[in-house]
């Protein structure tokens, strides 16, 4: 590789973590900055002058943004669980089992990624409504227990390993179970960690469906309540900003406990000597 290229090439992995990282590190700064610093400062300076932490206890003063987060964070954990245990479980089955309908069962996995949520959206809503679950943290977690996509990406992972693992297991004796969780579940942890990510950020960012389902601010996830503080704090953005960082934060937490296992989900299927 010349240098021309080698300088060309960190140049646009540069530019791109500029756009990527960017906005966050400006709305970290914003949240830093004092009242009596201009957000809107020509030319724009990143690095505050008077560094504070006052706007996430003003945040705190405005809405009860700890007791969303912990709505947050239960809804979150409830998805990661079930979406690890029901994709792994189901993933699974469609890789290693034998039984009438599996292509089929396949298929249907893969054309339910296909529909889009705003389509049947009103028939989880009137779901909920009949189960007598609306406004409940409950109804937050159903529609999304269990991904489609987080059952292929567990499919895919098991069917990458070999079989003649699980046929010297049933040689020895194992049964199915056996064979699952001692065989199949620790070859696909990297697989699982992605699916943890994927349904624990997919949980946390959710808006539309905690918006529609819940109608007691008491029961308001985090992304719903800072709807609210931008409403009503909309000229100090220093606010908002401090609300924002305070949403992204367990996001950032949770890949940086994760991202060992994320980056080998790729080759899952490898087999240690």
């Amino acid at each position: 590789m010349s240098r021309r290229e080698r300088i060309l090439r960190y140049a646009l992995l540069l530019l791109v973590l500029v756009i990527t990282i960017g906005p966050f590190l400006w709305q970290l700064s914003t949240s830093l900055k004092s009242p009596a610093e201009d957000v809107y400062s020509d030319p724009p300076r990143l690095l505050p002058g008077d560094p504070t932490l006052e706007n996430y206890s003003g945040v705190a003063e405005i809405i009860p943004v700890w007791d969303y987060a912990l709505n947050s964070l239960k809804v979150a954990a409830a998805n990661v669980v079930t979406n690890c245990v029901g994709a792994s479980l189901a993933g699974y089955a469609l890789a290693r089992l034998r039984f009438r309908g599996r292509k089929i069962a396949g298929l249907l996995f893969v054309m339910a990624l296909l529909v889009p949520l705003e389509s049947i959206i009103i028939a989880q809503f009137t779901t909920m409504q009949q189960l007598e679950l609306n406004n409940t943290l409950v109804a937050v977690v159903l529609p999304g227990a269990v991904g489609a996509l987080n059952v292929l990406l567990m499919r895919n992972a098991f069917q990458a390993l070999p079989y003649e693992l699980e046929e010297a297991a049933v040689i020895d004796g194992a049964n199915v179970w056996q064979r699952f969780l001692r065989i199949g579940l620790p070859a696909v942890r990297g697989t699982l960690a992605v699916v943890a990510i994927f349904a624990f950020m997919t949980a946390w960012d959710d808006f539309l469906w905690p918006l529609i389902v819940l109608s007691d601010s008491e029961n308001f996830t985090l992304t719903v309540g800072l709807n609210f503080l931008h409403g009503t704090f909309q000229n100090d953005p220093r606010l908002v900003a401090a609300g924002t960082v305070i949403a992204v934060a367990p996001l950032i937490v949770m890949f940086a406990c994760l991202q060992r296992y994320f980056f080998r989900g790729v080759g899952e299927g490898a087999v240690k000597g």
